[in-house]
């Protein structure tokens, strides 16, 4: 596995080296010694799965408050997804800075993203499934989440999307 770090400051670029053959391919989507051995040494205690009908659907964007804010590793299983972080810890010296990045069933990378950050996507074909790992136990009192299109952020999304959720739609924008 290779740990590539983002414009974000401790989100990583996950990448995973395939073994190939002629029956297909092999690789390790996650491996505690490796992310220990790269500073990360979180648990992670839960998974989930996002099943997304229709190219054009966005959730976001998401974050987990504290005492319960999470590490997630996510990578897209299926189809393809244009994912976007931000990153909205006061502290961090890339605050309100945004990364993109395109999940693709064919390409073996993960995001791994710290607590603190933001997190949305939008898919760009039917059937997209997008994997996630957590470190901490979902809290429905400690989700919390921002406006996908707050001018604050600046993401440039590929496209307008056409399914949006009634709660994501009514998310308030980020306050400096």
């Amino acid at each position: 596995m290779k740990f590539n770090q983002t414009p974000i400051f401790g989100a990583l670029i996950v990448e995973s080296t395939p073994f190939t053959d002629e029956r297909g391919s092999f690789f390790r989507t996650f491996c505690q010694k490796e992310f220990e051995n790269h500073g990360i040494e979180k648990n992670f205690v839960q998974s989930s799965i996002s099943q997304n009908k229709f190219s054009g659907t966005l959730r976001g964007m998401h974050l987990q408050l504290n005492p319960t804010s999470e590490y997630k590793l996510v990578r897209c299983i299926r189809g393809k997804a244009f994912d976007v972080i931000v990153d909205i810890r006061p502290e961090s010296p890339s605050f309100l800075q945004n990364f993109t990045i395109k999940l693709d069933e064919r390409n073996p990378v993960a995001l791994l993203i710290p607590p603190g950050i933001a997190h949305g996507f939008l898919t760009l074909v039917d059937n997209t499934d997008i994997m996630y790992q957590m470190s901490s136990y979902y809290e429905p009192n400690k989700a919390h989440g921002y406006r996908w299109d707050d001018p604050v952020f600046n993401i440039m999304w590929p496209k307008k999307p056409t399914i949006i959720s009634v709660a994501d739609e009514n998310w308030s924008n980020f306050i400096i």
